[in-house]
């Protein structure tokens, strides 16, 4: 079987009115990677909620600065990499509360990476410093029999 790889990006200020663009944008890659419409809007939702991140926590909501997302389709997977040049953040850092703790403290936080997680098949997160940010996501493609 002969391999192939498609690339996609998208570049946008970062500001919260681009969400829609970039889950659009994801959407439609997933759509021609062969997802339902169910799990390509589920991939969107992790996208989204990274580039959320990135915009309120990296960027502070300060709308000058720019979001990445690469896509990468093969004939194995599609590879999700958002980029960012704001402040980093280890997730590796930090240990995740349950669910019921988060809803006991009433925090809206916490639940990103959580449902990244469930998501995606794998998800790694790269900080150069004074560089870039990137947090790599990647959703196995179901072979057709």
């Amino acid at each position: 079987m002969p391999s192939f790889e498609k690339s996609f990006s998208l570049k946008v200020p970062s500001a919260t009115g681009n969400l829609a663009l970039i889950r659009d944008f994801v959407s439609g890659i997933g759509a021609q990677a062969g997802f339902d419409d169910k799990e390509a809007a589920r991939l969107a939702l992790a996208v989204d909620e990274a580039c959320a991140n990135v915009i309120e926590h990296a960027y502070q909501l300060e709308e000058t600065h720019e979001v990445t997302v690469r896509v990468v389709v093969d004939q194995d997977e599609i590879r999700f990499e958002v980029i960012d040049t704001g402040r980093g953040f280890d997730p590796s850092q930090t240990q995740p509360l349950e669910v019921e703790e988060l809803i006991r403290q009433r925090k809206s936080g916490g639940l990103g990476l959580r449902l990244i997680r469930t998501i995606m098949d794998d998800v790694q997160y790269r900080i150069v410093p004074g560089e870039k940010n990137e947090l790599r996501m990647v959703k196995r493609l179901r072979k057709k029999d």
